[in-house]
């Protein structure tokens, strides 16, 4: 209805009006069409526009999309420019660092630093980039790896300043400014060993500042999620190359972090504080048993102020022939290995390294072996084959006066080392040992019986006595050689004094069956009267691993045997084996296959045990298979511990997870994480 003041109502004049005038119905008024319209055209006001009509709106998102992409465009050309200086420096000090020159690597660090300075403050450009979804998880990876570098770098420093004053002695470069006499090139091995012994004191206070900054970037590169990014870019590996990264640090860590009190216990091991002896055995890993190998020979070692001294050496079977067996041997030893066991189901000195822990093992034998005569040692030293190997490989030749010359060079009549083919002819006895039936004692012996095995004594002494009397421009190789030893488990440590075995123990030194939150994985192997061919079986192991939607987790790890090499009846014949898989306490075996003999799944230091025999036969293959149930559930994160068994070289594992897979050479102990 119009309003009161409209002009089309006429104006009534109330001045004389009564006050209270009858209310008459209002009547309804009824403009012309025309010129209601007219009104309603006039004075309605006009609809809004809508937004994505307006060509103000969408110039101003134009301008705004081409500042942004003009933005990020340029900034990926800083960033991408001053990511390519830092790969410049970055390999530069790579290089360097492969020299071994300190002065160098020192005078490189502060470079890479500045690069990685600029990269850091480029990115800030794309910081933005974090809040948006699946491209953030990129940018924050880039942080941490930025992160994780500077903290690297800062390690880096510490490890070189404090390394440099002893760089030459060494065999590396350095700036000689503290060394005086002690760089001398005419210095032999043994002095050089003797100046590092008593810089320790000065070194391991360092080994703090140096594992904290190593901390930093494990928590930094740990936060990277490999699985996200591509296996390969453009042929090039991309997400196994951030996994290696990843295990990498983790172990440099562990290293840092667990030699400090290694290096503490040194002047114990080595003699230092007072003389030391050790009973030294001699393991064939060319016989592979659970501590790796057989136990062929001994020797008593003396060590005083770092030097080793061997007094004397001697075959296992001699020392067998005085002992009195009174402990019954394990089943499978038993009903594989026969020969003295027929007579008598007790063990021989020789196969008391059954347990896959070396210290367990070791306790045993070192608690027998003192009824005949073998004590006042401090411990025991383990070594195999292999530590000849590395040592031959890193010194070259060498002469054994009355026994010839040793190398590594291939020797065709076995397709091995020419070291490994002497020691094993040497040690051959050409016939059957026969023992008596009452007494248990040897009566019948081959012909060369009495010399086997003895040419291991003045063969480590003669390689001992060339590694430390080496010129300093072998001390690399040697310490190399010495290293990967170690940390592979060809060499392995026994020591009465607690400390001393913790400290070798925890830098994996020790040969133990560490316990782990989480899966675990320990595959070991007994020959049983196979020769020699572990010189010729190599191994393959394929995990496959399904996580259900409840997280309950189930396991199939197949072991694949092969042995390439035709049958010899010398080294190489058919190979009954003891296997035994080591998993978490508690799981539940659904399935073996490929065994001739199985054993009841049972318990052992701390974990649930698969195990059973099979043969593998020259110029064939043996596939084993165990399926089984984890137990409890996994959350975000799968965990695996992975650990080698002593003796083996290598053996190629493969691992799947889902979309995850991995494959590795499981050269030292190796932790495993997966998101899930």
């Amino acid at each position: 209805m119009p309003e009161d003041n409209s002009v089309l109502i006429p104006k009534i004049d109330v001045s004389n009006a009564p006050v209270n005038p009858p209310v008459e119905p209002k009547k309804e008024s009824v403009q012309p069409n025309v010129v209601q319209s007219n009104k309603v055209s006039n004075s309605a006001p006009a609809g809004p526009v809508k937004w994505w009509k307006n060509k103000k709106v969408w110039l101003g998102v134009g301008i705004f999309l081409i500042v942004f992409l003009v933005y990020n465009f340029i900034a990926g050309l800083l960033i991408y420019s001053q990511a390519k200086k830092l790969a410049a420096s970055g390999e530069k000090l790579a290089a360097v660092a492969a020299t071994g020159n300190m002065p160098q690597i020192k005078s490189e660090i502060p470079n890479v630093r500045r690069d990685l300075k600029g990269l850091r403050a480029k990115f800030i450009l794309l910081g933005w980039t974090r809040i948006v979804p699946y491209f953030g998880g990129f940018t924050a990876d880039a942080g941490h790896a930025m992160k994780a570098g500077e903290a690297g770098l800062d390690a880096l420093d510490i490890v070189v300043t404090t390394a440099q004053p002893y760089a030459e002695t060494l065999g590396f470069a350095g700036d000689g400014s503290v060394l005086g006499e002690a760089s001398s090139g005419e210095k032999t091995t043994q002095e050089r060993i003797d100046f590092i012994v008593k810089a320790i004191p000065e070194i391991v206070p360092k080994l703090d500042e140096i594992s904290a900054k190593l901390t930093i970037v494990k928590n930094e590169i740990d936060q990277i999620d490999a699985d996200r990014y591509p296996e390969k870019i453009k042929g090039k590996a991309v997400r196994t190359k951030i996994v290696q990264a990843q295990t990498l640090v983790d172990q440099g860590v562990s290293f840092v972090t667990e030699g400090k009190p290694l290096l503490e216990a040194a002047p114990y091991i080595l003699g230092i504080d007072g003389p030391r002896n050790y009973l030294v055995l001699f393991q064939n890993d060319k016989e592979l048993r659970p501590t790796g190998g057989f136990m062929t020979a001994y020797s008593i070692t003396k060590v005083e102020n770092a030097k080793f001294e061997p007094v004397s050496s001697n075959d296992i079977y001699n020392l067998d022939a005085k002992y009195k067996p009174n402990i019954p041997a394990p089943d499978p030893i038993i009903a594989y290995i026969k020969g003295p066991y027929v007579l008598s189901q007790n063990w021989r000195l020789r196969d008391m390294n059954w347990s896959p822990d070396f210290e367990e093992s070791m306790k045993l034998f070192a608690d027998e072996a003192k009824k005949v005569g073998i004590e006042d040692f401090d411990g025991i030293i383990g070594v195999d084959t292999q530590l000849l190997v590395n040592l031959l490989n890193a010194i070259g030749p060498i002469g054994v006066s009355g026994f010839g010359n040793f190398s590594t060079q291939t020797e065709p009549k076995c397709n091995c080392p020419q070291v490994i083919y002497e020691l094993e002819s040497f040690a051959d006895t050409e016939g059957p040992i026969v023992w008596d039936p009452v007494s248990g004692k040897i009566v019948y012996t081959p012909p060369n019986y009495d010399n086997r095995k003895k040419i291991i004594g003045p063969l480590m002494n003669s390689i001992l006595a060339n590694a430390l009397g080496q010129p300093k421009e072998k001390l690399p190789d040697l310490f190399e050689a010495a290293f990967k030893s170690l940390t592979e488990k060809h060499v392995l440590f026994y020591l009465l004094d607690e400390k001393a075995q913790k400290a070798v123990a925890d830098f994996g030194l020790g040969g133990k069956i560490e316990d782990y939150d989480g899966d675990y994985l320990h595959i070991n192997d007994a020959n049983l009267g196979g020769r020699k061919s572990n010189l010729y079986v190599t191994e393959e192991v394929h995990q496959e691993i399904e996580v259900k939607k409840d997280g309950t987790v189930e396991k199939t790890v197949t072991i694949s045997y092969s042995n390439p090499e035709k049958h010899d009846g010398w080294l190489n014949s058919v190979l009954p084996s003891w296997v035994r898989i080591y998993v978490p306490k508690g799981s539940e075996l659904i399935a073996a296959e490929g065994l001739e003999d199985k054993a009841e799944p049972y318990e052992d230091l701390g974990k649930t045990v698969f195990a059973g025999l099979y043969r593998l036969r020259p110029e064939g293959v043996a596939k084993v298979t165990f399926k089984y149930k984890l137990p409890g559930k996994v959350g975000k994160e799968y965990k695996l511990f992975i650990q080698k068994q002593p003796g083996l070289d290598g053996p190629l594992y493969t691992l799947k997870l889902g979309r995850h897979e991995e494959e590795f050479l499981l050269k030292v102990d190796k932790e495993i994480k997966i998101r899930i």
